[in-house]
This record gives structure tokens, sequence and C-alpha cells, in this order.
């Protein structure tokens, strides 16, 4: 019948990553979603053999300007949540030489001037993180001034980048 669901569809669940959270996964239902970049910076990872894949959402460059908050939630920050997240990919059996990574989010999304420059530090501390690590990220989908929401599957690679005009997806598979 078209349109009928299909079974893998009705057991298909959604893991939303919060601010300064990450997951990851190997279950082949699973979509790993976040929400509203604005100047955090989302970090998908996934390794296609293994179908592991995980999500990061960094909300500030730095784990210096927090230690205690650090320490309790380190996915809050660039420095202590990338290598948590690499850990945990390498945890459910992912192989560092096979993981594709892209990058979404730090935008400046205040009305007035940013003084801070929150995004644009968010982008700089990832992508060094990730040069010094040795990982390639082709296209980055950062800075501007709107926010995005990601989706990764973890069964099939397919990341979907939704912005409030337009809504883009390709594959981490390869």
């Amino acid at each position: 019948m078209a349109g009928a669901p299909t079974v893998a569809s009705l057991f298909a669940q959604r893991v939303v990553i919060g601010v300064g959270d990450l997951a990851v996964s190997n279950n082949t239902q699973i979509t790993l979603s976040t929400y509203a970049l604005g100047s955090c910076v989302a970090v998908a990872v996934y390794d296609a053999q293994a179908k592991v894949a995980g999500v990061l959402h960094l909300m500030l460059p730095d784990s210096q300007l927090s230690p205690d908050k650090a320490a309790a939630q380190p996915a809050m920050f660039a420095d202590t949540g990338l290598p948590l997240l690499f850990r945990s990919l390498i945890g459910l059996k992912a192989e560092r030489a096979r993981l594709r990574v892209f990058v979404a989010g730090g935008a400046c999304v205040l009305t007035g001037p940013d003084s801070f420059k929150i995004g644009d530090r968010n982008v700089r501390a990832t992508l060094d993180y990730l040069a010094r690590q040795r990982f390639a990220v082709p296209s980055p989908a950062v800075g501007g001034t709107v926010n995005r929401t990601l989706h990764l599957e973890v069964g099939s690679g397919t990341l979907t980048l939704k912005t409030p005009t337009a809504t883009e997806s390709f594959s981490l598979a390869g």
C-alpha cells in the first residue's frame, strides 16, 4: 500500500542532543538530532562500516572559562567535548581512519554587535582541534547569521541540515 509506513520506520527513534551535550550510537534505528544552533557548534561524526555515529553540541570554546562546569559537563566546551566525542565513538568500535566529520553552527544571531564573537571562537576552536587531530572537514556549514538544525541517521549516515530558508541532505557514508 502506497504511503504505508515500513516496519523499520515504526521503530525509528530520535535522540535529541541538547546544548552542551553529546550522544553516540550504533543503533541503526536512531537519528541523532540537535536543534537551533546559533553561536553553538555541532560536530557530527560517522563511521559507515561500523554504523556508528555521534553528535556534539558545544557551547563555548575553552573549558578554562569555567573549570568546574567543564568537570561536570565536558561536552559544553570544544577542548573537552571533542576528545570525549571521539573516545565515545571509539568505544563503540568506530575506527579513527574511517570517521567522516561535519561541522555546523557558529553563527552570529545577535541583532547588535557581538563583541565576544562566541560563534567565531567556537568555530576556530573546533576546526583547530580537528586539524591538529588530522580530521578533514571538507564543507563546514559555519558562520553567517542564521540558526541551523542537524539530523544524522545512524543506519545510513544521511545528514540533514536545516536553516530557516533551506534544507540540505547529504551522506557522511562516503
